[in-house]
């Protein structure tokens, strides 16, 4: 049995690359990306930062800006990169008529502590489930599922360091067994 995979899509963003082909020649040009912050005691200056995070095509997703103002970041970014991805394949998720699932998983949300609940006005809101959606992480797959019109299995990954090798290896675990099952029927 055959369990080749391809990679059709590709998307990311990156410190000093907005998109996969500025990653890569960065990465073939040995360019440093890694931004230094100011220097304290207890704390490395270092850092990746994203660019251009404040540029959310909010309308784009049919999200209104009050809403995405209150999405993790990550969650955002997570959303506009599935949505490249897709582009990048030449899938239009919404005349594609077969599965199209959703793996992944984010980092520490950073953006709800110190952002959002510094807010004293959104604590005085009644929009608790609105920040709960966009700030879990269990959400994040599943907001692209919903906003990109995916039929497949949407899984949000947490395992530190490895989230993306893990969502990657679960995802090619998911397609083995559904080809298995598929044989298994025809038989």
């Amino acid at each position: 049995m055959d369990h080749s995979f391809a990679i059709v899509g590709l998307s990311g963003r990156f410190p000093g690359a907005n998109n996969i082909s500025s990653f890569w020649q960065n990465l073939s040009k040995g360019v440093e990306s890694i931004s230094t912050l100011e220097n304290q005691p207890n704390l490395v200056p270092h850092r990746g930062l994203v660019d251009n995070i404040d540029l959310f095509d909010a309308s784009f997703f049919d999200i209104s800006p009050g809403e995405a103002a209150l999405i993790d970041p990550q969650q955002r970014l997570f959303l506009e990169c599935s949505y490249e991805a897709l582009e990048s394949a030449g899938y239009n998720p919404f005349d594609f008529e077969g599965k199209i699932g959703v793996y992944g998983g984010s980092g520490d949300n950073s953006y709800l502590i110190n952002n959002l609940l510094q807010n004293h006005q959104l604590s005085q809101d009644k929009q608790d489930y609105l920040i709960a959606i966009g700030n879990r992480p269990d959400f994040i797959t599943t907001r692209v599922s919903y906003k990109l019109n995916l039929k497949g299995p949407s899984l949000a990954v947490q395992t530190a360091c490895s989230t993306s090798l893990v969502a990657v290896c679960l995802a090619c675990n998911d397609l083995i067994l559904n080809n298995m099952e598929k044989l298994l029927r025809k038989e």
